[in-house]
């Protein structure tokens, strides 16, 4: 999937396999119509809906370089164009990988599928030239995946995912967030937390239905669902897999999440902390890594000890955490979440068995030993929060570093978690330079949105994350 760098043209980069693979794999669905999404920096699928035979014919679809660099809103950030991407607004190749097709739900005349940007950029100020893919967080992805390769290390990947269930008052203002009712005839409403309450999610037991049915459709790998412990919070679990997949997994899952709360007259938000009084929403991470012969890195092979590697990757996150803060909590609004903990992390410490770590070894089987990284908020790209732990977690292996006695407190505001990852060099190359300083001019740029208004918590954040974030 790296066709070689080059201007965008008519012809597309996809080579002649890809191109068989997609044409029998649109032709098994029989859709007349395929919607081909990209991943920018947020959870919102982003790109066209062309006709079959043009997806056929270009290989994909071609989308304007802006989309890249846009903020949640849609605004512009400042002195981006031309210092990082290109003025012209080009526009770039969207590569499809043909494993990710499907069926779009309740369309079945529509498919679906993840791509890629590829295409030369320049950015005519500052001179930069590069490749697309170097600002797209699933190439970015990929590109930790192939280091781990090339040291003969594959991972293993598990998400955990916490989101709420809600609607707005009605009749009240934007930001009034209440728990909802099963139907717009039901009396029930939650209101006070029920922590794991079989009997208030079996009030819902129709929305996780076709939200399970609907992921069986998509091919991601859950498992069961609890009510958690926030006013109307669910986590939903999802089966151990391969990195990739996973994270197309939890980026999809969002998507399917909101759209069928949405037909069953609620809302799905992966907001970080809606209500200030109620714990955050975390997706927990759990990786392991193993050798070409299939035994777990983090044991010695020789015995069902710990090995070396498992501390030293738990130090690379450690030693970095601060910066890579700005990734696992990507808005303002994130920031509520780890300064009024509930058992968020609130420092790069580490410990076994202990959730109010931001990395825990949980209690398991030797054979299951790993590494839960539980810094990242439900609001946080699924492709950058796996490439950095895993990129960091590499690092750690590779210097043999240790994890310093005293935690560093992380930041407390988006705004010094962007100072650390600008200037944190190993960040920088785990994620590409392109693709950090991209980032970070979109997330100052969200913020001096939010800033502009007098409350921004209630005038910003919760209008418009709620259902985007």
């Amino acid at each position: 999937m790296a066709p070689p760098l080059e201007t965008p043209t008519s012809q597309s980069p996809v080579d002649q396999a890809t191109r068989h693979s997609l044409r029998s794999a649109v032709d098994d669905l029989g859709a007349r119509l395929v919607e081909v999404c990209v991943a920018d920096f947020s959870s919102n699928a982003r790109g066209k809906t062309v006709s079959r035979d043009d997806f056929l014919d270009m290989g994909g679809c071609r989308l304007a370089s802006v989309v890249l660099g846009l903020a949640i809103t849609g605004a512009n950030p400042e002195n981006l164009y031309g210092m990082v991407l290109p003025e012209s607004f080009r526009d770039v190749d969207l590569v499809p990988d043909p494993e990710t097709l499907v069926p779009l739900i309740g369309r079945d005349h529509v498919a679906s599928v993840l791509a890629e940007p590829y295409g030369a950029l320049r950015a005519e100020k500052s001179g930069r030239e590069f490749d697309a893919n170097e600002i797209s967080p699933r190439g970015a992805l990929r590109r930790v995946l192939e280091k781990l390769d090339q040291k003969g290390l594959r991972a293993t990947v598990a998400p955990e995912m916490e989101f709420y269930l809600v609607q707005r008052r009605p009749g009240g203002a934007a930001h009034e967030l209440i728990a909802p009712t099963p139907d717009a005839h039901s009396p029930a409403r939650e209101i006070a937390c029920e922590p794991d309450s079989v009997e208030r999610a079996g009030y819902f037991g129709e929305y996780f239905d076709d939200l399970f049915a609907a992921c069986e459709k998509w091919r991601i790998p859950v498992t069961g669902y609890a009510h958690e412990s926030a006013l109307s919070q669910y986590e939903v679990n999802f089966h151990h897999g391969e990195p990739l997949a996973l994270a197309d997994a939890v980026f999809r899952f969002k998507r399917l999440a909101r759209m069928v709360a949405a037909r069953h007259g609620y809302l799905a938000s992966f907001l970080a902390k809606p209500y200030l009084n109620e714990p955050g929403a975390g997706t927990h991470w759990h990786f392991s890594l193993q050798t070409a012969k299939g035994h777990n890195a983090f044991l010695e092979e020789t015995s069902e000890r710990d090995s070396p590697e498992l501390v030293h990757f738990i130090a690379g996150l450690v030693a970095h955490a601060p910066a890579a803060t700005a990734i696992f909590a990507p808005y303002d609004i994130s920031y509520d979440r780890l300064r009024h903990s509930d058992s968020s992390p609130t420092h790069a410490n580490w410990g076994y068995d202990d959730r109010t770590s931001a990395f825990r070894v949980p209690n398991s089987s030797p054979a299951n030993r790993r590494v839960e990284n539980r810094l990242p908020g439900g609001d946080a790209s699924p492709y950058l929060t796996v490439a950095t732990t895993l990129g960091l977690g590499l690092h750690g292996m590779d210097q043999r570093l240790q994890p310093s006695r005293l935690a560093a407190e992380l930041p407390g505001s988006l705004g010094s978690a962007l100072d650390a990852l600008q200037g944190d060099e190993v960040l920088r190359e785990v994620l590409g330079p392109h693709l950090v300083d991209l980032f970070c001019a979109v997330k100052r740029c969200e913020t001096s949105l939010r800033n502009a208004v007098a409350d921004p918590r209630n005038a910003w954040d919760l209008p418009v994350l709620t259902e985007q974030a």
